[in-house]
């Protein structure tokens, strides 16, 4: 067996089966013992971490996507500038070709270039180890096992993979393979000209947007596309009602998500239905957002690294903890839902003392549910106290616009805020390839105080 593929059936074998922890001791045992030796060994050779020796993770600055790109020089351990970095993954973005690399042989970087849902540029490195690394606990984590049998016996077809998104990197080209047709599709060409070679193809697994797939699903149901992926994957967006729903009826099953970002891979979903966070390979501090502490933005250590360090990086995801265990017995922490951005979290004055008060984006999501079927497509926008409301709606849409308003009302009233002001207007859908946000905040209503 070539090397190549003996070091990913190694992070495979050992994410699927070593460190399916049961015992949280052990797993946090198992965390402490990588981060050391990380901080040890790895994070001096970045020149901004050479004096923070010695030092615990929680002594550590946090960073988020705008100091790592200003200290992007300093916090790669192969003293890559950006500007370098960048031109190749920009070139990439212009010309559709995402092979070229930053060097080559076995010293080759892959480079990408994350628009993020905020919109805000950023350049990720990974080395030819970390991908095949990635390739090996991506798949171990999320193959299903009547697809790891495929895998596994030469004599069986290859396992199909029809992969949807809106730049393709080395990275995910890795798991292409003898036993694994890995096809990706370009979101930017849009759905149409995808449909023939999906239908030829014949995907064992679908991995896509929520956004997509769902204009995927109601392919299937007009009959342009015929396929029964056996897995479906969500990646890039948030997971919604809607969206299972959508996939359950075209496709026959339940979608799984991937909580992946330029920042590692940060979740999956098990067996179960769960979506669990990778803590066997990156550490999570959360920063709880509430006082009963349900929500959480997480500050990721991704100790499996060893290029461009994510160390104590901030996301900006709001993340809603699960009430219960999950039953798959694993104890790497359950999610209960990826509910959006923080810039996604609206707020409203109490109408008791005028303080600020959070709503969340799964609040606004279940009242446009509440409306009613006829709301097909929306999108709420708050500027101080005044919530612009896209609505695509099916029959009357001055019916669906009162039952939105009613909603709303009601959500108000529950809650004890005071009400803003609705301006209504037609849904427009977001540009191709820009990911889907139902909810953003552009302004708090003036002199509300707003903090977690």
């Amino acid at each position: 067996m070539h090397p190549n593929a003996l070091s990913t059936v190694a992070y495979f074998a050992q994410s699927r089966w070593r460190l399916a922890f049961r015992d949280r001791a052990k797993l946090e045992a198992w965390q402490q013992a990588r981060l050391a030796r990380f901080l040890r060994d790895v994070l001096p050779r970045a020149p901004y971490y050479r004096d923070f020796r010695n030092v615990a993770i929680t002594d550590l600055p946090i960073m988020d996507k705008s100091s790592m790109m200003a200290d992007f020089d300093a916090r790669n351990t192969r003293g890559i500038c950006l500007g370098d970095a960048f031109e190749i993954a920009l070139r990439g973005e212009t010309t559709r070709d995402f092979a070229p690399t930053l060097g080559g042989g076995a010293d080759a970087l892959t480079v990408g270039l994350s628009s993020g849902t905020s919109g805000n540029r950023g350049v990720f490195l990974v080395s030819k180890a970390e991908r095949l690394r990635w390739a090996g606990i991506l798949l171990g984590r999320v193959l299903p096992a009547h697809l790891l049998k495929r895998l596994l016996l030469p004599w069986t077809p290859s396992v199909r993979v029809a992969f949807f998104l809106r730049a393709n990197s080395n990275l995910y080209t890795t798991l292409s393979s003898r036993r694994i047709d890995f096809g990706f599709f370009d979101v930017l060409s849009g759905v149409e000209p995808a449909l023939p070679r999906l239908n030829a193809s014949q995907p064992d697994v679908l991995v896509a947007p929520p956004s997509l797939l769902r204009t995927l699903a109601g392919e299937a149901a007009a009959g342009r596309l015929d396929i029964r992926p056996s897995h479906v994957i969500s990646v890039a967006e948030v997971l919604e009602d809607g969206d299972r729903a959508a996939v359950r009826h075209a496709f026959g099953v339940e979608p799984h998500q991937i909580y992946q970002a330029t920042e590692g891979f940060l979740g999956y979903t098990c067996e179960r239905g769960t979506l669990h966070l990778n803590e066997s390979y990156v550490h999570i501090e959360p920063d709880w957002i509430d006082e009963a502490r349900t929500r959480f933005q997480p500050i990721v250590t991704d100790f499996t690294r060893d290029t461009q360090l994510i160390v104590r990086y901030r996301l900006n995801d709001v993340l809603r903890v699960s009430d219960e265990p999950c039953r798959c017995g694993r104890v790497e922490r359950a999610i209960a839902a990826i509910e959006g951005r923080a810039d996604e979290v609206l707020w409203l004055p109490s109408r008791i003392d005028g303080r600020g008060v959070a709503l969340y984006p799964d609040l606004i999501r279940r009242a446009m549910l509440f409306a009613g079927p006829s709301v097909r497509e929306f999108e709420v926008v708050q500027s101080g106290m005044q919530w612009g409301v896209g609505l695509l709606a099916d029959g009357d849409r001055q019916v669906a616009v009162e039952r939105v308003r009613a909603e709303f009302e009601q959500l108000w009233r529950r809650l004890g805020l005071e009400s803003p002001a609705l301006d209504f207007s037609d849904w427009r859908p977001p540009a191709r390839g820009v990911k889907r946000r139902r909810v953003r905040l552009v302004a708090v209503p003036e002199g509300l105080a707003c903090t977690f």
